[in-house]
């Protein structure tokens, strides 16, 4: 099977069920997003102290979940929808579960810190990031359109979960935050 069709040459692109859409259309730039997240999570799950911890399997549910996401994005036939994947309504409530135990560990936060230090931790905020704006996308998606229900406050939810680990990850490599200073 060839991967190449030649029908994005014009620049529009299909979603699921064939409607073609501009490649710059906000639908998808959402889940392209989305897409971009999920290669830079396996890029965190790739890294030796995530892979060799027990988080290593939670970090691939969430993964799943992030492309499961896009597919919805990536559909508009309610005939195609009712056929995607679903996230659990209880993840968001797991990813808390999951920051407030990693939280009990970490010193209390007073400042805002730098996002430096061991690959790992870089490797949580740009999770972080690309999340946050993956939310910002999906957000002006609604605006004018319908999005998944729950989708905002995953992604809220999810970019907060990659701050906690990158914090958790600064501990686990016995690297030290860097905290902000306003340069005068």
């Amino acid at each position: 099977m060839r991967i190449y069709t030649r029908t994005g040459d014009d620049g529009t692109t299909s979603l699921f069920g064939g409607q073609r859409l501009s490649k710059d259309d906000l639908r998808i730039e959402a889940y392209g997003t989305l897409d971009e997240l999920n290669v830079y999570i396996g890029a965190l799950a790739t890294q030796e102290v995530v892979s060799h911890s027990g988080d290593a399997a939670f970090l691939t549910t969430i993964q799943s979940d992030v492309f499961s996401w896009g597919s919805h994005l990536a559909t508009v036939d309610p005939k195609m929808a009712a056929h995607l994947p679903t996230i659990p309504s209880e993840r968001v409530a797991e990813m808390e579960a999951w920051m407030d135990a990693k939280n009990e560990a970490l010193p209390a936060l007073s400042q805002f810190i730098l996002p430096v230090g061991h690959p790992a931790v870089i490797a949580a905020h740009q999770c972080r990031v690309i999340c946050r704006r993956g939310e910002r996308r999906v957000i002006a998606l609604g605006r004018d359109e319908d999005i998944p229900d729950g989708l905002i406050a995953y992604l809220n939810r999810l970019s907060d979960l990659f701050f906690v680990w990158s914090r958790h990850l600064h501990l686990a490599t016995n690297t030290p935050e860097t905290p902000w200073s306003a340069s005068s």
